[in-house]
């Protein structure tokens, strides 16, 4: 899970960093001639679209992750609660043998 939040880490600076890139077009689209302006504001309608987008398919993205680490985990969880009563049972009877190994003499 922890590549997951890496990876899920990793987009979500990329899409702070399209939204100041946005908000830098805005300020340039201020300063510039109307013909100019006019394509740049059509290109941020783009990018803010885009943005959006992703932002969704991120938000998705990170709800069937959890919510398959979620199913995985509660699969998992008796199997490590059997396995670990039989873990403490072996080290049991390796205690026994080591005192009927040592300790008639």
């Amino acid at each position: 899970m922890k590549t997951n939040n890496k990876g899920i880490s990793e987009i979500e600076a990329t899409l702070q960093e399209i939204g100041h890139k946005i908000e830098e077009l805005v300020q340039k689209g201020k300063d510039a001639g109307s013909e100019v302006k006019e394509e740049i504001d059509k290109k941020i309608s783009e990018l803010k679209s885009n943005k959006t987008s992703l932002e969704a398919e991120l938000k998705k993205g990170k709800e069937m992750l959890e919510k398959e680490y979620e199913e995985r985990k509660k699969n998992l969880e008796p199997k490590l609660k059997e396995s670990k009563g039989f873990f403490k049972e072996g080290f049991k009877q390796i205690g026994m043998a080591f005192k009927t190994l040592f300790g008639k003499k």
